[in-house]
């Protein structure tokens, strides 16, 4: 079977896996009012992701090695569907690291169109960006990561619906760099010890928006 190809006549290698999302969905479709976790592979990689945040509702949907863009183009299909109360997005290394890479400038502005998009869908949802992370395979790459994050923190903080949460500084070492224990051997992607970190960071993020504890109660009892 032939590449997908989107309208434009561009590759399109992430078709196959939002149809494996929505072929799950036709068997057990998720209750609304979940929280919806979008973005690239250390979200595909997760795959205790829903267990470690409860009791919060999270539906996993990371893909692939996804671009923000690409989270935009699809969120219509695997974002709005499930009315969540909150959509968590990690995205935008791909951008920075991939062939043809984005400024942090144009990252920060994908950003915008991602939110942008959902809030023209979905206009009180809280979307909580978790900023690119530090990684030793991309330590090049940090300083515009960094510039890229303060862009869209800057963004965050001008809207009440946003939050930004960063993990850096939990995720380095006493020499500065990123901790080898919490990555896989390809030093990108958290291990089991780096998801706990993670988990850790983001249930305590929830624990303090009362209107998203509300919705989870709610969503419980529904």
């Amino acid at each position: 079977m032939g590449m997908v190809r989107s309208v434009l006549g561009v590759p399109n290698p992430w078709e196959w896996s939002i149809r494996r999302f929505e072929a799950h969905d036709r068997v057990t479709p998720p209750r609304p009012g979940g929280i919806v976790f979008a973005g690239s592979s250390s979200f595909t990689l997760w795959s205790s992701l829903e267990r470690d945040l409860e009791p919060f509702p999270a539906i996993n949907r990371g893909f692939g090695g996804a671009l923000i863009g690409d989270v935009v183009r699809y969120a219509d299909r695997i974002v709005v569907p499930y009315a969540p109360s909150a959509v968590v997005l990690f995205a935008g290394t791909n951008d920075i690291a991939g062939p043809h890479p984005a400024a942090p400038e144009h990252v920060a502005e994908r950003f915008d169109a991602f939110v942008s998009n959902l809030f023209e869908r979905l206009p009180e949802v809280l979307v909580f960006y978790i900023a690119i992370t530090p990684s030793r395979a991309r330590w090049t790459l940090w300083p515009i990561s960094q510039r890229a994050n303060r862009l869209i923190e800057a963004r965050v903080a001008a809207d009440s619906r946003l939050r930004f949460l960063d993990l850096a500084g939990r995720l380095l070492g006493p020499d500065g760099l990123p901790d080898r224990n919490l990555y896989r051997r390809d030093g990108l992607h958290p291990n089991a010890r780096g998801y706990v970190i993670w988990a850790e960071a983001i249930l305590s993020a929830f624990e303090h928006e009362p209107t998203l504890v509300a919705a989870t109660r709610q969503h419980a009892t529904g």
